[in-house]
Order: structure tokens, then C-alpha cells, then sequence
């Protein structure tokens, strides 16, 4: 390493411990997206005990704060994600809610990058700023409290980073990165890694609707809306072999259950889901074999069916250019045995970062430290320096390469980089025609039924 790398790194051990007791505390304080108030409460007191001012959501969890090198230059934004899982079979939960996706190993790594960025020396030969940004609700999970969180006007969109986006907090930046904790197994020991980009997804929740009767005594008078998602998801089922392995299409539906006594025709069932692919336009195109399975479904059974789609997070693609920065610097910091970047891998989950790299060069990498599986009952973090410390050092050593030179590697990446849509405005206009609120069967009075399950 080079001497500034080597105060670089030095800077993020003098605030070790900080960062290690901000793991441990957020661990034991999880909240899920749009809820994460302690964790908000308690980042913005240690921000704001290191002199920051802070940006705050207001009415959501989450801030920013800038930090300005005082020469002009690119803007880069460094995120850190705050919300937790509902996995209340994890022997850690609290509250039924546990952070085994790690959130809360980059909230603690963004926390030590402030710090760091405070130490003397910190911002010599940088240009333009850095913006740390602490972002709510990237799990896309409860899709019912968000709606109606909605509904009542609190939010526009379902994913932090969207939401964020909207509100005009990255209007005024020009790149963006992030690091995901992850595991890495005996045979892939390594402490970095990256592929391509992953899938983009839709939110959906459907709504089958029937009649309530007596269930032993008159079932002939019920519509049982069970069955009828039941015959649903399995018309679902039978779509899987027309998607296209280039499109990478996923759907995994979970039943919500009733709420009627086992000796009464339910009337209601209600399914999350969503519609993941590599590219908007694969999402819609099988999005409506879907919504036309899931409402001849409700025609057979003579129910109802409501459909409501959701933006939910576009395809995330890495600049190839800003990735191979991204990977010298891992290099530099842990020799080249320990990194694991792929040009060509693609993953098939869906993050909000993707929203970012639709209009700006943006790359999201993972440290490992954590063991067992993601999202699963076995997962934390063993081992926080790896995953939280070294995260921190290596985001650092990304952005000095970035903003040093009159910020002159940030800007040869963004003149290159072709994104998706030409501007925030754009990419909005874009994601709201995947909106739909439809009863996609409609009977009249001698129940003849209209169906219509388009999104146009």
C-alpha cells in the first residue's frame, strides 16, 4: 500500500472499537423497513458527537450528511442500510425481527467511515464530497404496511433507497457505492467479492375475494376464496416453464392465511410476491402471464380477484470501470488471493441499489465475515472485523482513488458511464407504469363476468 492508503487505514483503526460497539448495539435493535427508529436515534447522536450535521427524513427513519473536501469535484455517495428481517425462529430475534442480512454490519462500517473522515489528514488531496447516507427499508418485506403507509401519504415508494431518491436526496450526486455483508464458505475464503448485478423486481399483492358460508352445513353457498388462490398460484406454477433462463425470472408467492374459523368458507386470501427478471421489460412481459393466470384462477372458482402492483427495485448493473476501481482497491488492502470479483456473474435477488445504478455509475460489493445463510436462522456475523472494519477501510480506499487527482477518475467514470434513464425524472416516469390497481374479474347481476388484468 501507499502511504496514503496506509493513513487511510490507520485512520479506520483509531475508530475501531467504535464500530465494533455499534455492531453489537445494532444487532440487538432491529427494526424493519420504515420502523427503524432506535437505530436512527442512536447513529444520529454518534454522528452528530463527531460534528456532523445532519440531513434527517423526517417523517422516516434514515439521513445524510455531507462531508466537503472544500475543493470542488464529483459528489460520491457511500450508503449504509438500516433495516432488519421478520424471522422470529432465529435464535438471536428480538421481537420477532433479527438483522440476518447484515444491515447492520454496513451501518456500523458507514459510522466508522465518518469517523475516519474526521481524523487528521483525512481529506488531503481529495476533491468535490463525500455523501454518507444511513437509507431505511431496502428488504422489500410488508408489503401491506407500506402500502398503507402509502395510502396515508408518508411514502411514495416501497424501498428506502427509491424513497430517498424521490424526496431529492441524491439529485445533486454523481455516483454512488456500498458494501453487503455476506458469508463465504471453507472452499471460498476470501474477504471481497462482486459480480455483475442482479435482478430487478415487482411488488405484488393479490386479493382473492369470495362468499362466506357454513362450511359443513352450506358450502354450496360459499365462493371459497382459498381455493381459488390455491388454483392460482398453482396456474403460476404451471407458467414456470415458458420464462427464459436469460430473463432470469423468479416468482415465490407466500399466502397470508385467513381469518375465519376452521367451520367457515373463507371469503379472503391474501398472497405477497413478487416478479423478479433481469430487465424491466422481462419483468412486464411475464408480469401479465401472471395477472392472466391468477384471474382465470378467480373466473373457474367465481370469485374475485384484486391485483396490486408495485415498483419495486430495478436490475442492478455495475459500471465494469468503477468495479475494476472498486476491485484494486480490495487488492491493495487484502492481497489479491482474498478477492472474488466476477465480470460476468449474475444474481438473481433484487436490491434497491439497483434504482441507483439506473442513473449513475454505482457499484454494491460484499464482505464477508458473517456465517451460516442469508435470511436464514443461522446467520450473524463471527467475525466483525472482516465484515465491518475491513468494509469500512476499503469503501475509504475507493473513495481517495475516486475524488483524489481534482476528482479526476470519478469523472472520467461518469462521462462514460451510459445510464439506463437520463435523469431521476426519467427513471420515475419509467417505474410508475408498472403501477396497477385493478378487480380484474367484475360480475354483473346475471354473472356474466368482465375480466381485464392489464397494465395499460
Amino acid at each position: 500500500m501507499t502511504d496514503r492508503q496506509q493513513l487511510i487505514v490507520k485512520n479506520v483503526d483509531a475508530n475501531k472499537q467504535m464500530i465494533l460497539d455499534a455492531e453489537r448495539w445494532l444487532w440487538a435493535h432491529p427494526q424493519t423497513g420504515y420502523t427503524e427508529w432506535e437505530a436512527n436515534e442512536y447513529l444520529t447522536e454518534k454522528y452528530e458527537a463527531l460534528g456532523y450535521k445532519l440531513v434527517q427524513a423526517g417523517n422516516i427513519p434514515g439521513f445524510y450528511t455531507d462531508v466537503d473536501t472544500g475543493r470542488p469535484g464529483p459528489t460520491l455517495a457511500i450508503f449504509g442500510e438500516l433495516d432488519a428481517l421478520d424471522i422470529a425462529n432465529h435464535p438471536e430475534s428480538v421481537n420477532g425481527m433479527t438483522h440476518c442480512c447484515g444491515h447492520h454490519g454496513q451501518s456500523a462500517a458507514l459510522l466508522g467511515i465518518a469517523a475516519a473522515l474526521k481524523e487528521p489528514g483525512a481529506l488531503d488531496g481529495m476533491s468535490g464530497k463525500i455523501r454518507l447516507i444511513a437509507v431505511p427499508a431496502e428488504e422489500m418485506i410488508q408489503l401491506a404496511f407500506r402500502e398503507d403507509l402509502r395510502k396515508k401519504g408518508v411514502i411514495s415508494y416501497m424501498g428506502g433507497k427509491v424513497e430517498f431518491m424521490h424526496r431529492g436526496f441524491l439529485d445533486d450526486v454523481d455516483l454512488a457505492m456500498m458494501v453487503h455483508g455476506g458469508a463465504a464458505g471453507p472452499e471460498e475464503a476470501f474477504d471481497f467479492g462482486c459480480g455483475m448485478g442482479s435482478n430487478g423486481c415487482m411488488a405484488k399483492t393479490i386479493k382473492y375475494k369470495g362468499k362466506s358460508s357454513h362450511a359443513g352445513g352450506a358450502p354450496h353457498l360459499g365462493i371459497n376464496a382459498q381455493y381459488a388462490a390455491m388454483l392460482g398460484l398453482q396456474a403460476c406454477n404451471d407458467l414456470r416453464e415458458t420464462f427464459q433462463e436469460k430473463d432470469t425470472i423468479r416468482f415465490h408467492p407466500i399466502m397470508m392465511g385467513v381469518n375465519v374459523a376452521v367451520n367457515i368458507i373463507p371469503d379472503e386470501m391474501k398472497i405477497e410476491s413478487y416478479v423478479r427478471g433481469k430487465s424491466i421489460e422481462a419483468i412486464k412481459n411475464e408480469n401479465k402471464k401472471i395477472n392472466r393466470a391468477l384471474t382465470g384462477a378467480a373466473l373457474a372458482m367465481g370469485a374475485g380477484v384484486e391485483l396490486c402492483d408495485r415498483p419495486g427495485y430495478s436490475p442492478e448493473y455495475h459500471d465494469p470501470a468503477f468495479m475494476k476501481l472498486v476491485e484494486q482497491c480490495c487488492v491493495d488492502l487484502v492481497g489479491a488471493d482474498r478477492v472474488r470479483f466476477d465480470y460476468e456473474k449474475w444474481g438473481t435477488g433484487s436490491s434497491d441499489f439497483g434504482d441507483i445504478t439506473c442513473v449513475m455509475p454505482g457499484v454494491q460489493f460484499n464482505a464477508t465475515g458473517a456465517i451460516g445463510t442469508g435470511h436464514g436462522i443461522d446467520y450473524y456475523i463471527k467475525d466483525p472485523n472482516r465484515l465491518c472494519v475491513n468494509s469500512a477501510k476499503a469503501q475509504l480506499l475507493v473513495a481517495d482513488a475516486l475524488l483524489t487527482n481534482g476528482g479526476e477518475k470519478a469523472k472520467e467514470i461518469v462521462k462514460n458511464y451510459k445510464p439506463q434513464y437520463p435523469s431521476i425524472k426519467a427513471y420515475f416516469e419509467a417505474i410508475n407504469d408498472l403501477i396497477l390497481d385493478k378487480d380484474a374479474v367484475v360480475y354483473d347481476e346475471n354473472g356474466a363476468a368482465k375480466v381485464d388484468y392489464l397494465n395499460i
